[in-house]
Protein backbone atom coordinates (compact mmCIF):
# COMPACT_ATOMS: atom_id res chain seq x y z
CA UNK A 1 0.00 0.00 0.00
CA UNK A 2 2.71 2.49 1.04
CA UNK A 3 4.44 1.55 -2.45
CA UNK A 4 1.30 2.09 -4.36
CA UNK A 5 0.91 5.70 -2.80
CA UNK A 6 4.61 6.21 -2.96
CA UNK A 7 4.31 5.92 -6.87
CA UNK A 8 0.53 7.52 -7.14
CA UNK A 9 2.79 10.71 -5.90
CA UNK A 10 5.40 10.27 -8.01
CA UNK A 11 3.15 10.32 -11.10
CA UNK A 12 1.13 12.83 -9.51
CA UNK A 13 4.15 15.79 -9.38
CA UNK A 14 5.26 14.42 -13.17
CA UNK A 15 1.94 15.40 -14.54
CA UNK A 16 2.45 18.58 -12.41
CA UNK A 17 6.26 19.31 -13.95
CA UNK A 18 4.55 18.40 -17.33
CA UNK A 19 1.37 20.23 -17.20
CA UNK A 20 4.22 23.45 -16.72
CA UNK A 21 6.04 22.59 -19.77
CA UNK A 22 2.78 21.59 -21.97
CA UNK A 23 1.86 25.52 -20.78
CA UNK A 24 5.03 27.54 -20.91
CA UNK A 25 7.72 25.87 -22.64
CA UNK A 26 5.99 23.98 -25.43
CA UNK A 27 3.68 27.25 -26.21
CA UNK A 28 0.72 25.06 -27.84
CA UNK A 29 -2.00 25.99 -29.23
CA UNK A 30 -4.82 25.80 -26.57
CA UNK A 31 -6.84 23.75 -28.38
CA UNK A 32 -3.95 20.87 -28.19
CA UNK A 33 -2.75 22.35 -24.45
CA UNK A 34 -6.07 21.60 -23.19
CA UNK A 35 -6.52 18.23 -24.65
CA UNK A 36 -2.74 17.09 -23.04
CA UNK A 37 -3.89 18.70 -19.86
CA UNK A 38 -7.09 16.50 -19.90
CA UNK A 39 -4.93 13.16 -21.34
CA UNK A 40 -2.40 14.01 -17.96
CA UNK A 41 -5.35 14.86 -15.30
CA UNK A 42 -7.32 11.47 -16.18
CA UNK A 43 -5.00 9.15 -17.13
CA UNK A 44 -2.26 9.87 -14.61
CA UNK A 45 1.27 7.75 -14.92
CA UNK A 46 -0.35 6.68 -18.48
CA UNK A 47 -0.83 10.07 -19.79
CA UNK A 48 2.86 10.43 -18.62
CA UNK A 49 4.22 7.82 -21.00
CA UNK A 50 1.84 8.84 -23.66
CA UNK A 51 3.21 12.42 -23.60
CA UNK A 52 6.93 11.52 -23.57
CA UNK A 53 6.06 8.79 -27.24
CA UNK A 54 3.47 11.67 -28.96
CA UNK A 55 3.93 15.16 -27.33
CA UNK A 56 7.64 16.56 -28.43
CA UNK A 57 7.54 19.23 -30.21
CA UNK A 58 10.30 18.81 -32.89
CA UNK A 59 9.82 22.77 -34.36
CA UNK A 60 12.37 24.01 -31.70
CA UNK A 61 15.08 21.43 -32.78
CA UNK A 62 17.27 21.32 -36.19
CA UNK A 63 16.60 17.62 -37.52
CA UNK A 64 17.64 18.66 -40.62
CA UNK A 65 21.84 19.68 -40.77
CA UNK A 66 21.02 21.18 -44.55
CA UNK A 67 18.78 23.04 -46.67
CA UNK A 68 17.93 23.22 -50.09
CA UNK A 69 18.34 26.90 -49.99
CA UNK A 70 21.91 26.57 -48.59
CA UNK A 71 23.14 25.26 -52.10
CA UNK A 72 25.13 28.61 -53.73
CA UNK A 73 22.93 28.02 -57.18
CA UNK A 74 19.53 27.31 -55.56
CA UNK A 75 19.86 30.27 -53.05
CA UNK A 76 21.12 33.03 -55.76
CA UNK A 77 18.09 31.89 -58.01
CA UNK A 78 15.53 32.10 -54.83
CA UNK A 79 16.73 35.65 -53.99
CA UNK A 80 16.77 36.34 -57.57
CA UNK A 81 12.77 35.05 -58.34
CA UNK A 82 12.04 36.92 -55.14
CA UNK A 83 12.99 40.14 -56.24
CA UNK A 84 11.33 39.75 -59.48
CA UNK A 85 7.97 38.21 -58.13
CA UNK A 86 8.05 40.95 -55.79
CA UNK A 87 8.04 43.71 -57.95
CA UNK A 88 5.51 42.21 -60.48
CA UNK A 89 7.81 41.60 -63.04
CA UNK A 90 7.65 38.08 -63.46
CA UNK A 91 6.29 36.39 -66.94
CA UNK A 92 3.84 33.96 -66.27
CA UNK A 93 3.28 31.28 -69.21
CA UNK A 94 -0.36 31.54 -68.62
CA UNK A 95 -1.64 34.94 -68.09
CA UNK A 96 -4.25 34.23 -65.51
CA UNK A 97 -1.86 32.79 -62.99
CA UNK A 98 -0.47 36.72 -62.67
CA UNK A 99 -3.53 36.96 -60.02
CA UNK A 100 -1.74 34.83 -58.08
CA UNK A 101 2.15 36.33 -58.08
CA UNK A 102 1.33 36.99 -54.16
CA UNK A 103 1.07 33.44 -53.24
CA UNK A 104 4.30 32.67 -55.75
CA UNK A 105 6.02 35.12 -53.34
CA UNK A 106 4.56 33.88 -50.24
CA UNK A 107 5.83 30.09 -50.97
CA UNK A 108 8.98 31.77 -52.53
CA UNK A 109 9.90 33.40 -48.76
CA UNK A 110 8.05 31.27 -46.58
CA UNK A 111 9.37 27.29 -48.13
CA UNK A 112 11.99 28.59 -50.28
CA UNK A 113 9.69 27.20 -53.12
CA UNK A 114 11.06 27.65 -56.50
CA UNK A 115 8.53 28.56 -58.97
CA UNK A 116 9.09 26.56 -62.27
CA UNK A 117 6.96 26.80 -65.25
CA UNK A 118 8.18 24.39 -67.85
CA UNK A 119 6.37 21.30 -66.57
CA UNK A 120 4.75 18.82 -68.58
CA UNK A 121 1.77 16.92 -66.02
CA UNK A 122 0.06 13.45 -66.14
CA UNK A 123 -2.84 12.85 -63.70
CA UNK A 124 -3.93 9.43 -62.35
CA UNK A 125 -7.19 8.92 -60.70
CA UNK A 126 -6.55 5.42 -59.98
CA UNK A 127 -4.03 2.93 -59.13
CA UNK A 128 -3.72 0.32 -61.60
CA UNK A 129 -2.64 3.17 -64.17
CA UNK A 130 -0.37 4.72 -61.80
CA UNK A 131 1.54 1.50 -60.71
CA UNK A 132 1.39 0.50 -64.77
CA UNK A 133 3.18 3.84 -65.41
CA UNK A 134 5.74 3.92 -62.81
CA UNK A 135 7.02 0.63 -62.93
CA UNK A 136 7.77 1.32 -66.77
CA UNK A 137 9.43 4.41 -65.78
CA UNK A 138 11.54 2.23 -63.44
CA UNK A 139 11.78 -0.30 -65.98
CA UNK A 140 13.72 2.54 -67.98
CA UNK A 141 15.79 4.41 -65.59
CA UNK A 142 19.42 3.96 -66.55
CA UNK A 143 21.49 6.29 -63.50
CA UNK A 144 18.84 5.77 -60.61
CA UNK A 145 15.59 5.60 -58.83
CA UNK A 146 14.58 7.14 -55.59
CA UNK A 147 11.35 5.88 -54.04
CA UNK A 148 9.83 6.98 -50.66
CA UNK A 149 6.35 5.70 -49.59
CA UNK A 150 4.77 6.06 -46.37
CA UNK A 151 3.46 2.35 -46.63
CA UNK A 152 5.16 -0.45 -48.50
CA UNK A 153 2.98 -3.74 -48.08
CA UNK A 154 4.64 -7.22 -49.48
CA UNK A 155 1.33 -8.38 -50.70
CA UNK A 156 1.24 -8.92 -54.85
CA UNK A 157 1.86 -4.98 -55.41
CA UNK A 158 4.23 -4.30 -52.99
CA UNK A 159 6.23 -7.60 -54.22
CA UNK A 160 5.90 -6.91 -58.15
CA UNK A 161 7.36 -3.34 -56.85
CA UNK A 162 10.18 -4.70 -54.82
CA UNK A 163 11.40 -7.57 -56.87
CA UNK A 164 11.64 -5.08 -59.80
CA UNK A 165 14.16 -2.72 -57.98
CA UNK A 166 15.84 -5.43 -56.94
CA UNK A 167 16.32 -6.15 -60.68
CA UNK A 168 17.34 -2.86 -61.56
CA UNK A 169 19.95 -2.54 -58.73
CA UNK A 170 21.18 -5.58 -60.18
CA UNK A 171 21.68 -3.60 -63.35
CA UNK A 172 23.66 -0.99 -61.60
CA UNK A 173 21.15 1.45 -61.41
CA UNK A 174 21.68 2.94 -57.90
CA UNK A 175 18.04 2.07 -55.99
CA UNK A 176 17.32 4.05 -52.88
CA UNK A 177 13.99 3.57 -50.40
CA UNK A 178 12.98 5.29 -47.77
CA UNK A 179 9.91 4.11 -45.87
CA UNK A 180 8.30 5.10 -42.77
CA UNK A 181 8.85 2.55 -39.48
CA UNK A 182 5.42 2.46 -38.51
CA UNK A 183 3.55 3.39 -41.72
CA UNK A 184 4.71 0.30 -43.03
CA UNK A 185 5.62 -1.55 -40.15
CA UNK A 186 3.67 -4.83 -41.45
CA UNK A 187 6.57 -4.88 -43.86
CA UNK A 188 8.73 -8.18 -43.98
CA UNK A 189 12.07 -7.16 -43.15
CA UNK A 190 13.34 -10.26 -45.69
CA UNK A 191 11.89 -8.33 -48.73
CA UNK A 192 14.28 -5.48 -46.98
CA UNK A 193 17.76 -7.39 -46.73
CA UNK A 194 16.13 -9.14 -50.54
CA UNK A 195 17.20 -5.27 -51.51
CA UNK A 196 20.36 -4.62 -49.98
CA UNK A 197 21.25 -8.25 -51.72
CA UNK A 198 21.12 -6.64 -54.71
CA UNK A 199 22.85 -3.70 -53.93
CA UNK A 200 20.06 -1.01 -53.20
CA UNK A 201 20.23 1.02 -50.18
CA UNK A 202 17.29 1.27 -47.84
CA UNK A 203 16.42 4.08 -44.79
CA UNK A 204 14.09 3.94 -42.52
CA UNK A 205 12.24 6.81 -41.14
CA UNK A 206 12.65 7.84 -37.31
CA UNK A 207 12.74 3.80 -36.81
CA UNK A 208 12.20 2.89 -33.30
CA UNK A 209 15.01 0.90 -31.18
CA UNK A 210 12.82 -0.86 -29.03
CA UNK A 211 9.50 -1.85 -30.88
CA UNK A 212 7.09 1.13 -30.13
CA UNK A 213 9.64 2.56 -27.38
CA UNK A 214 10.39 6.13 -29.79
CA UNK A 215 10.33 9.49 -28.48
CA UNK A 216 9.43 10.40 -32.07
CA UNK A 217 6.93 7.99 -32.42
CA UNK A 218 4.24 10.40 -33.05
CA UNK A 219 6.01 12.00 -36.13
CA UNK A 220 5.33 10.26 -39.56
CA UNK A 221 7.18 10.60 -42.71
CA UNK A 222 3.91 10.53 -44.42
CA UNK A 223 5.31 11.56 -48.12
CA UNK A 224 5.12 9.64 -51.52
CA UNK A 225 7.71 10.96 -53.87
CA UNK A 226 9.66 9.02 -56.90
CA UNK A 227 12.25 10.44 -58.84
CA UNK A 228 13.61 8.41 -61.81
CA UNK A 229 17.11 9.48 -63.36
CA UNK A 230 16.22 13.34 -61.99
CA UNK A 231 14.11 13.68 -64.59
CA UNK A 232 10.80 12.28 -63.94
CA UNK A 233 8.68 12.84 -60.75
CA UNK A 234 5.77 11.30 -58.91
CA UNK A 235 3.46 12.85 -55.93
CA UNK A 236 0.22 12.54 -54.45
CA UNK A 237 -2.07 10.18 -52.41
CA UNK A 238 -1.11 6.63 -53.30
CA UNK A 239 0.58 4.28 -50.96
CA UNK A 240 2.24 0.54 -52.17
CA UNK A 241 -0.36 -2.23 -51.73
CA UNK A 242 -2.92 -3.54 -52.86
CA UNK A 243 -5.75 -2.16 -51.29
CA UNK A 244 -4.22 1.12 -53.49
CA UNK A 245 -5.32 -1.00 -56.86
CA UNK A 246 -8.59 -1.79 -55.15
CA UNK A 247 -8.07 -5.32 -54.51
CA UNK A 248 -8.68 -5.06 -51.16
CA UNK A 249 -12.76 -6.15 -50.64
CA UNK A 250 -13.12 -4.11 -47.62
CA UNK A 251 -12.33 -0.69 -49.34
CA UNK A 252 -13.10 -1.78 -52.88
CA UNK A 253 -12.39 1.28 -55.56
CA UNK A 254 -9.82 3.13 -54.55
CA UNK A 255 -10.14 6.52 -55.63
CA UNK A 256 -7.07 8.50 -55.22
CA UNK A 257 -5.03 11.46 -57.30
CA UNK A 258 -1.50 11.03 -58.09
CA UNK A 259 1.06 12.93 -60.54
CA UNK A 260 3.41 12.31 -62.92
CA UNK A 261 5.61 15.15 -63.49
CA UNK A 262 8.50 16.43 -65.94
CA UNK A 263 10.02 19.43 -65.89
CA UNK A 264 12.22 21.71 -63.62
CA UNK A 265 9.50 21.24 -60.39
CA UNK A 266 11.34 17.31 -60.91
CA UNK A 267 14.62 19.01 -59.34
CA UNK A 268 12.50 20.19 -56.33
CA UNK A 269 11.22 16.33 -55.53
CA UNK A 270 14.79 15.55 -55.83
CA UNK A 271 15.58 17.84 -52.58
CA UNK A 272 12.88 16.58 -51.05
CA UNK A 273 13.87 13.18 -51.01
CA UNK A 274 17.62 13.52 -50.92
CA UNK A 275 17.11 15.52 -47.45
CA UNK A 276 14.55 12.94 -46.21
CA UNK A 277 17.50 10.21 -47.24
CA UNK A 278 19.96 12.23 -45.21
CA UNK A 279 17.73 12.09 -42.29
CA UNK A 280 16.93 8.00 -42.64
CA UNK A 281 20.56 7.21 -43.60
CA UNK A 282 23.89 7.85 -42.56
CA UNK A 283 24.77 9.59 -45.77
CA UNK A 284 25.67 13.27 -46.49
CA UNK A 285 23.42 15.15 -48.80
CA UNK A 286 24.21 14.54 -51.86
CA UNK A 287 24.98 17.41 -54.32
CA UNK A 288 26.23 15.67 -57.24
CA UNK A 289 24.83 17.34 -60.51
CA UNK A 290 23.92 13.60 -61.47
CA UNK A 291 21.25 13.51 -59.65
CA UNK A 292 19.99 17.19 -60.76
CA UNK A 293 20.26 16.93 -64.90
CA UNK A 294 19.34 20.05 -66.65
CA UNK A 295 15.10 19.87 -67.35
CA UNK A 296 14.46 18.82 -71.18
CA UNK A 297 12.35 21.67 -72.20
CA UNK A 298 8.78 21.50 -73.67
CA UNK A 299 6.34 21.62 -70.91
CA UNK A 300 4.38 25.00 -69.65
CA UNK A 301 2.93 24.10 -66.57
CA UNK A 302 3.55 26.10 -63.62
CA UNK A 303 4.48 24.23 -60.30
CA UNK A 304 6.00 24.74 -56.88
CA UNK A 305 6.78 21.92 -54.76
CA UNK A 306 5.72 22.64 -50.79
CA UNK A 307 6.68 20.38 -47.84
CA UNK A 308 6.09 20.69 -44.35
CA UNK A 309 6.63 19.42 -41.02
CA UNK A 310 6.95 19.49 -36.82
CA UNK A 311 10.30 20.66 -37.59
CA UNK A 312 8.89 23.84 -39.49
CA UNK A 313 8.36 27.34 -37.12
CA UNK A 314 5.53 27.50 -40.40
CA UNK A 315 2.58 25.05 -41.54
CA UNK A 316 3.67 25.98 -45.43
CA UNK A 317 0.92 23.27 -46.60
CA UNK A 318 -2.07 24.78 -45.01
CA UNK A 319 -1.10 28.34 -45.49
CA UNK A 320 -1.14 28.00 -49.02
CA UNK A 321 -4.60 25.91 -48.44
CA UNK A 322 -5.79 28.92 -47.16
CA UNK A 323 -4.61 31.39 -49.14
CA UNK A 324 -5.89 29.86 -52.40
CA UNK A 325 -8.93 29.57 -50.61
CA UNK A 326 -9.23 33.50 -49.82
CA UNK A 327 -8.37 33.97 -53.43
CA UNK A 328 -11.55 32.11 -54.61
CA UNK A 329 -13.94 34.45 -56.68
CA UNK A 330 -16.20 31.33 -57.99
CA UNK A 331 -15.59 28.07 -56.72
CA UNK A 332 -13.45 26.30 -53.91
CA UNK A 333 -13.14 22.37 -54.78
CA UNK A 334 -11.72 19.95 -51.82
CA UNK A 335 -11.45 16.36 -51.54
CA UNK A 336 -9.46 14.51 -48.64
CA UNK A 337 -10.27 11.41 -46.80
CA UNK A 338 -9.93 13.16 -43.13
CA UNK A 339 -11.15 16.76 -42.29
CA UNK A 340 -10.19 17.90 -39.02
CA UNK A 341 -9.16 21.40 -39.69
CA UNK A 342 -8.02 24.58 -37.12
CA UNK A 343 -9.85 27.04 -36.76
CA UNK A 344 -8.37 29.49 -39.18
CA UNK A 345 -8.87 26.70 -42.01
CA UNK A 346 -12.40 26.15 -41.41
CA UNK A 347 -13.16 29.99 -41.02
CA UNK A 348 -11.49 30.32 -44.91
CA UNK A 349 -14.18 27.92 -45.89
CA UNK A 350 -17.24 29.29 -44.16
CA UNK A 351 -15.89 32.62 -45.29
CA UNK A 352 -15.69 32.06 -49.19
CA UNK A 353 -19.41 30.48 -48.94
CA UNK A 354 -20.34 33.26 -47.22
CA UNK A 355 -19.35 35.56 -49.86
CA UNK A 356 -20.90 33.50 -52.85
CA UNK A 357 -18.19 31.29 -53.73
CA UNK A 358 -19.49 27.95 -54.69
CA UNK A 359 -17.73 26.31 -51.97
CA UNK A 360 -17.77 22.13 -52.21
CA UNK A 361 -16.26 19.14 -49.67
CA UNK A 362 -15.90 15.77 -50.81
CA UNK A 363 -15.63 13.37 -48.33
CA UNK A 364 -15.50 9.56 -47.88
CA UNK A 365 -18.76 7.51 -46.93
CA UNK A 366 -16.82 4.92 -45.50
CA UNK A 367 -14.59 4.97 -42.58
CA UNK A 368 -11.20 3.62 -41.99
CA UNK A 369 -10.12 5.46 -38.44
CA UNK A 370 -12.82 5.68 -36.55
CA UNK A 371 -12.19 8.89 -34.46
CA UNK A 372 -10.61 10.45 -37.49
CA UNK A 373 -13.83 9.23 -39.66
CA UNK A 374 -16.30 10.60 -36.56
CA UNK A 375 -14.40 13.88 -35.69
CA UNK A 376 -14.88 14.63 -39.54
CA UNK A 377 -18.48 14.36 -39.60
CA UNK A 378 -18.82 16.62 -36.72
CA UNK A 379 -17.86 19.92 -38.35
CA UNK A 380 -20.31 18.88 -41.19
CA UNK A 381 -22.77 21.33 -39.23
CA UNK A 382 -20.78 24.24 -39.29
CA UNK A 383 -20.02 24.27 -42.92
CA UNK A 384 -23.56 23.42 -44.05
CA UNK A 385 -24.84 26.09 -42.48
CA UNK A 386 -22.29 28.76 -44.06
CA UNK A 387 -23.58 27.14 -47.28
CA UNK A 388 -20.95 25.09 -48.22
CA UNK A 389 -21.71 22.03 -49.92
CA UNK A 390 -21.09 18.92 -48.38
CA UNK A 391 -20.92 15.29 -50.41
CA UNK A 392 -19.87 11.32 -49.24
CA UNK A 393 -18.31 9.60 -51.89
CA UNK A 394 -20.07 5.48 -51.97
CA UNK A 395 -17.98 4.41 -55.15
CA UNK A 396 -15.39 3.01 -52.88
CA UNK A 397 -13.06 4.80 -51.03
CA UNK A 398 -11.76 8.24 -51.57
CA UNK A 399 -7.96 9.19 -49.94
CA UNK A 400 -7.17 12.19 -52.91
CA UNK A 401 -5.94 14.96 -51.33
CA UNK A 402 -6.90 17.63 -54.73
CA UNK A 403 -7.92 21.29 -53.88
CA UNK A 404 -8.99 23.17 -57.20
CA UNK A 405 -9.77 27.23 -56.60
CA UNK A 406 -11.75 28.69 -59.71
CA UNK A 407 -10.85 26.11 -62.40
CA UNK A 408 -7.60 28.14 -61.87
CA UNK A 409 -5.03 26.68 -59.54
CA UNK A 410 -4.91 23.35 -58.09
CA UNK A 411 -2.99 21.47 -55.24
CA UNK A 412 -1.97 17.66 -55.46
CA UNK A 413 -0.23 15.81 -52.83
CA UNK A 414 -0.30 13.77 -49.70
CA UNK A 415 -1.66 16.13 -46.91
CA UNK A 416 -5.35 15.59 -45.76
CA UNK A 417 -7.35 18.76 -44.24
CA UNK A 418 -6.55 17.72 -40.65
CA UNK A 419 -4.41 19.07 -37.39
CA UNK A 420 -1.70 15.85 -37.91
CA UNK A 421 -0.85 16.18 -41.73
CA UNK A 422 -0.44 19.79 -41.30
CA UNK A 423 1.75 19.77 -37.55
CA UNK A 424 3.06 16.48 -37.11
CA UNK A 425 3.50 14.15 -40.36
CA UNK A 426 6.19 15.08 -42.85
CA UNK A 427 4.18 15.65 -46.06
CA UNK A 428 4.67 17.13 -49.70
CA UNK A 429 2.51 18.70 -51.70
CA UNK A 430 2.27 20.52 -55.31
CA UNK A 431 0.89 23.77 -55.85
CA UNK A 432 -0.17 24.01 -59.82
CA UNK A 433 -0.87 27.00 -61.49
CA UNK A 434 -1.56 26.06 -64.39
CA UNK A 435 -5.87 26.37 -65.75
CA UNK A 436 -5.74 23.96 -68.29
CA UNK A 437 -4.35 21.45 -65.42
CA UNK A 438 -6.83 22.85 -62.63
CA UNK A 439 -9.80 22.62 -65.06
CA UNK A 440 -8.61 18.53 -66.02
CA UNK A 441 -8.88 18.57 -61.95
CA UNK A 442 -12.07 20.19 -61.77
CA UNK A 443 -13.77 17.99 -64.31
CA UNK A 444 -12.58 15.06 -62.40
CA UNK A 445 -14.48 16.37 -59.39
CA UNK A 446 -17.45 17.24 -61.30
CA UNK A 447 -17.13 13.32 -62.29
CA UNK A 448 -16.69 12.18 -58.88
CA UNK A 449 -19.71 13.91 -57.58
CA UNK A 450 -21.56 11.54 -60.03
CA UNK A 451 -20.97 8.90 -56.99
CA UNK A 452 -22.00 11.13 -54.42
CA UNK A 453 -24.61 11.41 -51.95
CA UNK A 454 -25.48 15.16 -51.21
CA UNK A 455 -25.67 15.72 -47.38
CA UNK A 456 -28.23 18.68 -46.32
CA UNK A 457 -28.33 20.41 -43.34
CA UNK A 458 -31.77 18.44 -42.58
CA UNK A 459 -30.18 15.06 -42.69
CA UNK A 460 -27.41 16.31 -40.12
CA UNK A 461 -29.64 17.94 -37.95
CA UNK A 462 -31.89 14.47 -37.81
CA UNK A 463 -28.28 11.95 -37.02
CA UNK A 464 -29.17 9.60 -33.65
CA UNK A 465 -28.32 10.51 -30.61
CA UNK A 466 -25.47 7.59 -30.77
CA UNK A 467 -23.76 9.27 -33.78
CA UNK A 468 -23.61 12.82 -32.27
CA UNK A 469 -21.95 11.40 -29.19
CA UNK A 470 -19.56 9.89 -31.35
CA UNK A 471 -18.65 13.18 -33.36
CA UNK A 472 -18.12 14.90 -29.45
CA UNK A 473 -15.67 12.80 -28.23
CA UNK A 474 -13.52 12.45 -31.70
CA UNK A 475 -13.64 16.05 -32.02
CA UNK A 476 -12.85 16.76 -28.63
CA UNK A 477 -9.67 14.24 -29.18
CA UNK A 478 -9.00 15.55 -32.27
CA UNK A 479 -6.17 17.88 -31.61
CA UNK A 480 -4.25 14.76 -30.20
CA UNK A 481 -5.04 12.56 -33.03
Amino acid sequence: MIYFQQAYSLFYVLNIVLAIAVIFLERRNIASTWAWLMVLYFLPGIGFVLYLLLGQNLSRRKIYKFKLSQLKNARQRLKTQQRIVEKGLYSFNDPLMTYYQDMVYMNLVSSDALFTQDNEVEVFTDGERKFDSLLRDIEEATHHIHLMYYIIRADKLGKRVLHTLCRKAEEGVEVRLIYDDIGSIRLNKKYLRMLLRAGAQVGAFFPSKIFFINPRLNYRNHRKIVVIDGKIGYVGGFNIGDEYVGKVKRFGFWRDTHLRIQGGAVAQLQGRFLLDWSLASTQPFLTDSRYYPAPEAGGSVGMQIISSGPDSEWQHIKNGYIKMINSAKMSVMLQTPYFVPDDSLLSALKMAALSGVDVKVMLPSKPDHFFVYWASHSYFGELLSAGVKCYLYENGFLHAKTLVVDGNIASVGTANIDIRSFKLNFEVNAFIYDSATAMRLQRIFQDDLLHCRELSLEDYDSRSLWNKFKESVSRLLSPIL
